[in-house]
Order: C-alpha cells, then sequence, then structure tokens
C-alpha cells in the first residue's frame, strides 16, 4: 500500500499528558496529519516532566507524540481563538481531554464547533462520563484504575488493592477513543455529519475489567468462585476478592520461581495448568503418576491443594532458568511465558525485528526508543517518526491557514505563538 489509511485526514490534537495523546498518535501513525496545539509556555506537561537530559523534550512527551506536528500558540487572546477556528473548519477530527468544562469556558463548546464545522468529529476524554456524579473531578491514571473496578480485584488477599503498571486509566482510554472516532469516521461517509464521541476514563477500565463484573455476578448468585484461590479453604464475602496471580478464566495459574530467583527479581515463569492438557502437562513436569492419580486427575480434585501442586511444579523449574523452562513447556503446549523486564523487553529482538519496539531519530535528544506500532497490517507498516519540538511547525501551519509572512510576524511579536 503507497498511501497511508488515514492519508488526508486532518487532526487537531487539543490534548495533554497520555489518554489524549495516545489516541492522537495513533491516528498519526496511520496517516492523519496530526497537528498538536499547544501552550507557547511550556507545551504540554510532559515535555519537561521526569526528564533524563535537561533541557530536552523528556521521554514522556517524545514517546506519546511522534508523527505529529506542533503548533504554539495562546488560544486566551482574540487572534488564537481565531486561528483555532480556522483550524476547525478545515479539520475532520479535534481530540481534546481538559478537565470538565474547559473547552466551554474557552468559547469552544461542541455546539459551537458543531456549528462552525458539522462535518467535524469531536473526540473527548474526561475522567468520569457526564452521567456520573463525580464528573467534575480531575482524573489521572491511579485515580481511573480505583474507580473502574481494577485496583479492587489486584493485588493478594492479605494486602490492599493494587494498581496497575499498564496504563488501563490513561493509554487505554486513548485506544477506546480511537475505536469511536475510527466509527464516527465511517459514520461521516453515510450521513455527511461529525458527531461527538466520548469516552471516560472511568468506563474504560471497567470495559477491561469485565470478568471481575462476570465474578460478581457468579458470587452474587453461588456465594464462592471456584476458580479463585479462596475456594475451597477460604471464605468469601460479599464482593469479588483480589486473587494475586490466579488466571481468571477457569485456567488455574501461577507465577513460578526458576533457577536464579534469588537475585534475579525477575526469575519466574507464569504456568497454567489448562484442564485439556493436563495429561501432557504431567508428562511435562515428569510427574506421569498425576494423570490417573484420583487426587490429581480432574480440576475439582486439584482445586483443593492447587498451591501443592504449584509448590511441586517448583521444584522442578529450580534447576532450569525461565527461558529454558519455557522451551521445554513449549514441546508440551503448556501455556506459559516468561516474566520479562522492561530492560529484556527494551533489547527484545524479535518486538525490535516486528516494530514493536523501535528507535527514532529527535532533533535535540538523538536516537531514542519508543513502543511502535502493535496492530500489525498485511499491506501498511506505519512508520514511526521523531515527536516535536515546542511550536516547530507554527508558521508553516500559519502559511497553510493563508496568514502572510507580516501578519505572521506580528503575531509572533504580540505573544500570540
Amino acid at each position: 500500500m503507497n498511501q497511508q489509511p488515514l492519508s488526508g485526514i486532518k487532526v487537531i490534537d487539543f490534548t495533554g499528558v497520555q489518554a489524549g495523546p495516545a489516541c492522537t498518535q495513533m491516528l498519526a501513525w496511520f496517516g492523519a496529519d496530526v497537528l498538536k496545539v499547544e501552550r507557547t509556555t511550556g507545551g504540554d506537561v510532559t515535555r519537561h516532566q521526569l526528564r533524563d537530559i535537561p533541557d530536552v523534550d523528556a521521554l514522556y512527551f517524545t514517546m506519546l507524540n511522534s508523527n505529529k506536528r506542533s503548533l504554539a500558540i495562546n488560544t486566551k487572546t482574540p487572534e488564537g481563538k481565531e486561528v483555532m477556528e480556522k483550524l476547525i473548519c478545515d479539520a475532520d477530527v479535534l481530540v481534546e481531554n481538559f478537565a470538565p468544562g474547559a473547552m466551554d469556558r474557552m468559547g469552544l463548546s461542541w455546539e459551537h464547533i458543531h456549528e462552525l464545522n458539522p462535518r467535524l468529529i469531536f473526540g473527548s476524554v474526561k475522567g468520569f462520563n457526564e452521567d456520573s456524579p463525580w464528573a467534575d473531578l480531575k482524573v489521572y491514571e491511579n485515580v481511573a484504575q480505583c474507580a473502574g473496578g481494577a485496583a479492587s480485584t489486584t493485588g493478594f488477599w492479605d494486602g490492599p488493592p493494587t494498581v496497575s503498571a499498564a496504563a488501563l486509566g490513561d493509554s487505554n482510554t486513548g485506544m477506546h477513543l480511537l475505536i469511536g472516532i475510527l466509527t464516527a469516521l465511517m459514520a461521516r461517509e453515510k450521513t455527511g455529519v461529525g458527531q461527538k464521541v466520548s469516552v471516560s476514563m472511568q468506563d474504560a477500565v471497567l470495559n477491561l475489567c469485565r470478568v471481575k463484573l462476570r465474578d460478581q455476578e457468579r458470587l452474587e448468585r453461588l456465594g464462592y468462585l471456584e476458580e479463585y484461590p479462596q475456594y475451597p479453604n477460604g471464605t468469601f464475602t460479599d464482593t469479588v476478592p483480589r486473587g494475586g496471580n490466579a488466571g481468571g478464566g477457569g485456567q488455574p495459574g501461577w507465577v513460578l520461581k526458576c533457577k536464579g530467583w534469588e537475585t534475579d527479581p525477575n526469575a519466574y515463569i507464569y504456568f497454567t495448568i489448562q484442564e485439556q492438557n493436563w495429561e501432557r502437562t504431567c508428562e511435562a513436569i515428569e510427574r506421569p503418576e498425576w494423570v490417573h492419580d484420583p487426587a490429581y486427575c480432574t480440576v475439582e480434585a486439584r482445586q483443593s491443594h492447587i498451591f501443592d501442586i504449584f509448590d511441586e511444579i517448583e521444584k522442578w523449574l529450580a534447576d532450569k532458568t525461565k527461558y529454558e523452562a519455557v522451551d521445554t513447556l513449549r514441546k508440551y503446549e503448556v501455556p506459559c511465558a516468561p516474566v520479562l523486564s522492561m530492560k529484556e523487553i527494551a533489547y527484545d529482538p524479535a518486538l525490535r525485528t516486528s516494530g514493536s519496539v523501535v528507535e527514532v531519530e529527535h532533533k535535540e535528544r538523538g536516537s531514542y526508543l519508543t513502543v511502535g506500532c502493535p496492530v500489525k497490517f498485511s499491506d501498511f507498516a506505519p512508520q514511526i517518526t521523531g515527536s516535536p519540538l515546542l511550536g516547530e511547525h507554527t508558521d508553516q501551519v500559519l502559511t497553510e491557514l493563508g496568514y502572510d509572512a507580516d501578519t505572521i510576524a506580528a503575531l509572533h511579536a504580540e505573544g500570540v505563538v
């Protein structure tokens, strides 16, 4: 495919931090012309958060804003608002993730935007949806994980709720918004009219916790959850408990120690005991006598002493590295994987070959590592480029909007851009 899938689609990226930029970055990877609109003073806050090189855009920013252009403008001035309205009239999509009510206070409500450009898709990220009693709250990643049900069901039963390192609230919400925007673009092909697409971080987290909501319904009916470690020897309350590293799909699993765990915090594998593969699993761990033993041969029999079984498997793993263990177990079709550290991820040759991890060039930083596109196409491969400097494309964009050189110079002099 010579032409990128979203070639010709113009996106105004009026977002900051992670949820919005993750969405618009993917649009840019797919070929859209994504214009990041930023404050003239500092730009997106992530440009200077958690810096590893003084006075250079932080990795937090570069890893969420590749393939974009940057316009630095003061939208609080009449001239700045005029530029925004001209951009809106010519755009296909606008994405924002400001605090509730901020766009209205700027004079850029959905109603006004829709009047300016009825074909425009307005994408919006908020912490909670409009019907929530907490709709006015400002929300960050871990707040969303707690409000969406993820934290209460993560961690061990004798410890507090635990948030995940995965960006369930931020990047996950951005991906949900991406789906909505692409759907709205397809709908526009049929109707000719744009629409507002809203995703709340709470809703996006909840969507990934659907199996836990399933478990809540089962628990209320049965009083227990048979696949959780608390069954049959523990107790249940009236809400879904934390299950440690147990598998959530009815296939018992656990994180098990491998050779070197005493000094390497990631010398572990995840081992799944798959019901339909029990015989081959026993063969793999050199316990063939378990195949027909009444104490082991059924799921029900195993559940009451599942941790004793995992202890025995750990003994088998004791002289094997996590890679050696997986290489053996894969021959027996045992679902498993090594626990990979972020360093192992960063230097994994397969992930680099596939483009899941890529190195790109930045004008000031030089080469840096970032995630590539997780979606693989048979006829298209996104080319990841470096993130823009603050206001790098301001004059270019203003020229495209029809401003002449003298007017652009005046806007600079007045601090509008």
